[in-house]
């Protein structure tokens, strides 16, 4: 049965929509928002969902308005900008490489990201903010460093990924030198750091992440069409009038800049990069980048890990980054069994 409908403007413009997409997008987005609201009622002083939502709007009593505004709300905005920066980076890299193993946590961006907020822990004992841009800067550092080394007439396919472990290896070498050269505060620190977590996050995570999101995920969607196109190839691409490299460079660029953000403001938590693209193609059985559903895949799966980390032991809450890491483990090792029975690797 198809579900594809085309809307056309009075302007003449028209636009093709996958009804089963679009409800995909639209309950994923609602699940995120459910999880959103049960997490910041969540807590040592809970709060009943209906109170959430008063409060939320401004009708709530002092003492509620000062816990979700000001402690657990923006830890929940953290992580939901996070999932969907790390959904849509990874749902990008995929359909780049053109490989479901085409994920920043894969081709190395996480550690690239990890290596400078280490230098900025272990050699200048910055701030938060100062290891924060560290972060950034590596993980782009690490990205134009993958794309050069993969560039041969082009950066393509299994390159990418071949050049992105090898370059993955390297850095996790050197994260953990870096270890070995600090001293126990800075250690204990960037172990922290590096497990990947939501606590303490507040506003000041929150405001540069949301912009840098509220400018690359509408440039991202505008360019939509020819990274649907460059997945037939490039031939076709160049023939249907797509710029690929051009392209190409942008939307990889994009892709590094939302990783490393995202790593940037909740350390390196792994797998959501990695399954958030490839459960979301499985949910809209829709070819192409799916990025609109893998941005709501990966925002409502980071949200719902990271409830589970502070509920689900009890008194011991974990980092996120742990949850994130056993689930998305256990999915890479069925990824892997999956493509190597149907003979892509």
């Amino acid at each position: 049965m198809k579900t594809n409908r085309a809307v056309r403007s009075p302007g003449g413009l028209s636009v093709r929509l996958d009804a089963r997409a679009l409800t995909v997008v639209v309950l994923l987005l609602l699940a995120a928002l459910t999880a959103s609201v049960v997490l910041i009622g969540t807590g040592d002083f809970p709060i009943p969902a209906g109170d959430v939502l008063r409060t939320l709007v401004g009708e709530g009593d002092p003492g509620q308005e000062f816990i979700v505004t000001e402690l657990r709300l923006p830890r929940v905005l953290v992580g939901l900008l996070v999932g969907a920066s790390l959904g849509l980076g990874g749902a990008l890299f995929q359909s780049i490489s053109r490989n479901p193993l085409g994920s920043p946590d894969v081709l190395g961006l996480g550690q690239g990201a990890t290596a400078g907020a280490l230098t900025m822990i272990v050699l200048f004992s910055g701030s938060a903010n100062q290891v924060a841009l560290g972060a950034l800067a590596g993980g782009l550092v690490t990205g134009f460093a993958i794309y050069a080394l993969a560039w041969k007439r082009g950066v393509h396919g299994y390159r990418l990924v071949l050049v992105g472990i090898g370059v993955s290896a390297i850095v996790t070498a050197v994260n953990g030198y870096l270890l070995t050269k600090s001293d126990i505060v800075d250690a204990t620190r960037a172990v922290v750091w590096m497990t990947g977590s939501l606590d303490g996050r507040d506003w000041d995570q929150v405001w540069p992440l949301l912009a840098l999101c509220a400018v690359l995920v509408p440039l991202v969607l505008a360019n939509s069409r020819g990274l649907r196109m460059m997945e037939m190839g490039d031939d076709v691409s160049y023939a249907l009038g797509v710029r690929v490299e051009r392209v190409r460079l942008l939307l990889m660029l994009s892709a590094v800049l939302l990783t490393a953000s995202a790593t940037a403001a909740a350390g390196p938590v792994g797998f959501v990069a990695l399954t958030a693209p490839q459960l979301a193609r499985r949910l809209t059985r829709s070819p192409g980048p799916n990025l609109a559903a893998s941005l709501c895949m990966g925002a409502a799966l980071l949200v719902t890990a990271d409830w589970v980390s502070q509920r689900a032991f009890g008194a011991e809450q974990l980092p996120v980054g742990v949850v994130t890491g056993v689930l998305g483990g256990v999915y890479l090792l069925w990824l892997l069994v999956t493509e190597r029975k149907a003979g892509r690797i």
